[in-house]
């Protein structure tokens, strides 16, 4: 906490808002004290000495002295394990019902008096003591669990654990959902407990408001990722390995998952890092495809103040040839911050404003709070009451509505944990759709309850249906996000079946995109704030949330026009490209920062509306396949190891390489090339690969390049589709992939392949499969890279 924080935290608390919120965090406190007494003594157990197997589909069950596993491998070769008899389900991350198990895959004696379980993909191996390790075919080590230990109090209660594993000692570790630094995991622990910071973060901030015990491991013996499906409060403490020079031996990499309580489970996918995702989504489901025009430029921000200031923003875009697709309002539109209200002296005419805007190709999306203001009289107060047999709202542990303190004043939290409750919440978007708005975005649900110091979460003894099992806080904390983005998503699909919802969500867990996508929330304003926007989307990606971005220019405080260009520039290639700012932090337009800023960033807005096509067959191939829109440069490549430290730049796509400016006066940086040849889209110099080079990156634009043979889909000068071809190295072909835009309805998206080679002197290109059609079936050509030479 720096001075300026300890003034505005002071100051405060002094408030009436402060001593509510006080008020609010000691009850949260007492209610736990009740009904979480301390733990007191505990015995400690581990497996015990093996004593039986029973083989079952696709594996079967090792039996110890004092506990059991369950192995269990499915079609398509993701591995399940759990002890002391958990199931896969019930799971909040499983989309649907478990893969069929693989008959193919027996337990069967292993050495030294272990078991073993033998697929196609993937050997688990069971020691006499409980060790459980993951083998490729060969026999090489991806992942060893050591024998887990628990911890039960005497007088009964939740039993906690810890998982403790080793990795290759060249292996490194990514995931975790989204974290400010990153997106390589160095040594240290991160939290496992979705939390608002409080305003702004930066890369020294954690945890955020997604976390999720998701780990992509990558080693040279493979990438696999392994998920603890574990909704509870935890912590996982990572530490890279280190190989022995000469004669020493090299020490693993280890791993670390402590567990406040729930189940010891975990699903671990291995293969490619193409096919670790492909498997990852296939068990938490396909990403959603936001609707096309939620691939364009969009600008938000906390406090338009009326009509008349969103008038005059779009406006500004017009009057200067900026593309814009979408204006966010936030809470200031609201009726006293009252939820699925509005405010009628500053926003008069909602519903015209937002047919006016639609007709300029402007839509409106509205930010939605779970929060509901605990006064009677307030309709959606009164509506959740009559809910059920309990009403809406979350309880304490005597059966007492919990009250919390958010923007609106004293609130009550719906628990969409329960079915009737997420059914009567998406019933109350048609108030959203009938003021015109097209989308929307859930903010402030962790869930918040304000707190001058601490946590600022529901107390922890608070009770949630959980699916009908019941259960507390602990458990259901982590998943409330998830649950109400699925409330959202399920209540505009019904009240709007011919359109495909539009929404993203702060917080979440694993299986957020099978309702939308995610934003980065309130990073700081600065250079390190822009470092953490990237490894926020790139981290998130390869945990299965493809769709994200930042607030571009920080949430807090007023960015340098450098500072906000370089962000604008990023934001152009992330798939969420958002700017949003503090009430309190200026305006946030191109044409703010002066002319030069505005020229620049012209230029950002008029590429990025240029690659529209190409982020369009992104979102499907997402859907398609699980593959992220940004990835990590190592992607097609993880056994380079010099890609597996590289974090300032990334694949959008396989077509293109971005490498952000993100250090102030910089006008060149060193790119790490992935293996092949590259060329500079703006200035068409190829480098070739693998290695660094050094690359321009003038004030104008960053640095992007393009891989040789890339079939990009583009629109030309007209608007009109184009495929845009990166000549390949000589004696080499190339190609890629095209979805036509279906529209934002439902409409089947047909997946293009085309190849592009050398002909002679000539690259042709040819729509793989298009049998008599001819090069390009029709869609116009323009190759690129063809008199440059090569350098590297």
């Amino acid at each position: 906490m720096d001075g300026r924080d300890l003034v505005r935290r002071v100051s405060w608390v002094g408030s009436v808002r402060g001593l509510r919120t006080l008020r609010a965090a000691w009850r949260r406190r007492s209610a736990d004290a009740k009904a979480l007494p301390a733990r007191g003594a505990e015995r400690a157990r581990v497996p015990g000495a093996l004593v039986g197997a029973e083989p079952g589909p696709g594996g079967g069950v090792v039996r110890f002295a004092r506990s059991e596993l369950r192995v269990r491998v499915a079609v398509g070769g993701a591995v399940f394990w759990a002890w002391d008899g958990a199931d896969p389900l019930p799971s909040y991350a499983l989309a649907g019902e478990v893969p069929a198990a693989d008959p193919r895959a027996v337990l069967e004696p292993g050495q030294d008096g272990g078991w073993q379980v033998v697929s196609e993909r993937l050997t688990v191996v069971v020691s006499r003591t409980g060790a459980v390790e993951l083998r490729t075919p060969g026999g090489v080590l991806l992942r060893r669990e050591l024998p887990p230990r628990w911890w039960e109090p005497v007088d009964g209660g939740t039993v906690r654990w810890v998982q403790r594993s080793e990795v290759p000692a060249d292996a490194r570790f990514f995931g975790l959902g989204g974290r400010a630094s990153g997106p390589r995991l160095r040594d240290g622990a991160y939290g496992l407990w979705n939390t608002d910071p409080g305003g702004r973060f930066g890369p020294g901030d954690d945890p955020l408001y997604l976390t999720m015990p998701v780990q992509v491991v990558v080693s040279d013996a493979g990438t696999h990722l392994a998920f603890h499906d574990n909704t509870w409060a935890g912590r996982v403490v990572v530490r890279e390995g280190a190989e022995g020079a000469g004669s020493g031996h090299d020490r693993p990499g280890t791993c670390e998952v402590r567990m406040e309580g729930g189940p010891l489970r975990c699903w671990v996918v291995t293969g490619t890092p193409a096919r670790v995702l492909r498997g990852w989504t296939a068990l938490t489901g396909a990403p959603a495809v936001p609707p096309s025009w939620a691939l364009g430029p969009q600008h938000a921000r906390w406090g338009f103040g009326g009509e008349r200031e969103v008038r005059r923003v779009v406006a500004g875009y017009r009057e200067r040839g900026l593309p814009l697709s979408v204006l966010h309002l936030d809470i200031d539109h609201y009726d006293g911050h009252r939820v699925f209200t509005v405010d009628r002296e500053r926003f008069p005419g909602l519903p015209g404003l937002a047919k006016e805007l639609r007709a300029e190709g402007v839509r409106l999306v509205s930010i939605v709070d779970p929060a509901v203001k605990a006064e009677p009289g307030d309709a959606v107060f009164d509506a959740g009451l009559a809910v059920g047999e309990r009403g809406a709202y979350v309880r304490d542990a005597r059966g007492r509505v919990v009250v919390g303190e958010v923007w609106p004043g004293a609130c009550v939290y719906p628990d969409f944990t329960d079915p009737l409750v997420r059914e009567w919440w998406g019933s109350l978007y048609e108030e959203r759709l009938a003021q015109g708005f097209s989308g929307v975005w859930h903010d402030m649900n962790e869930p918040v309850s304000f707190a001058a110091f601490g946590d600022p979460s529901l107390p922890r003894s608070a009770r949630h249906v959980l699916e009908g099992a019941g259960g507390d806080h602990r458990e259901a904390h982590n998943v409330y996000g998830l649950a109400m983005a699925r409330a959202g998503y399920e209540g505009l699909l019904r009240l709007r079946p011919e359109e495909r919802p539009f929404l993203f969500s702060r917080s979440g867990w694993a299986g957020l995109q099978r309702y939308g996508g995610t934003w980065s929330g309130d990073v700081s304003t600065g250079w390190p704030g822009l470092r953490a926007s990237l490894s926020l989307v790139l981290g998130l990606g390869l945990c299965g949330v493809p769709y994200s971005g930042p607030d571009v220019g920080g949430f807090d405080g007023s960015p340098s026009p450098e500072l906000y260009l370089r962000w604008f520039q990023l934001g152009a290639y992330l798939p969420l490209f958002r700017t949003h700012s503090a009430i309190d932090a200026g305006r946030r337009e191109p044409w703010e920062f002066g002319p030069e800023v505005l020229e620049h960033a012209r230029a950002a807005l008029v590429e990025r509306e240029r690659l529209h096509p190409y982020f369009v067959t992104l979102s499907h191939v997402a859907r398609l396949s699980g593959a992220p829109y940004v990835r990590p440069v190592w992607w097609t490549a993880p056994g380079d190891r010099g890609l597996r430290g590289c974090e300032d730049a990334f694949l959008l796509g396989d077509a293109l390489l971005v490498a952000p400016v993100l250090e102030e006066g910089a006008d060149r940086r060193v790119v790490r090339l992935p293996r092949g040849r590259w060329y500079d889209t703006v200035t068409g110099r190829a480098y070739e690969g693998p290695g660094p080079v050094v690359v321009e990156a003038p004030l104008s634009r960053i640095p992007v390049l393009a891989r040789a043979g890339a079939v990009i889909p583009v629109r030309d000068a007209d608007g009109e589709l184009e495929l845009e071809v990166w000549a390949p190295a000589p004696g080499r072909s190339g190609g890629g992939l095209v979805v036509r835009d279906p529209g934002d309805g439902w409409a089947e998206a047909g997946l293009e392949r085309y190849v592009a080679r050398w002909e002679g002197d000539r690259v042709v290109v040819e729509r793989d499969g298009g049998g008599e059609g001819g090069p390009a079936v029709g869609l116009p050509v323009r190759v690129r890279g063809v008199v440059e030479g090569a350098e590297g």
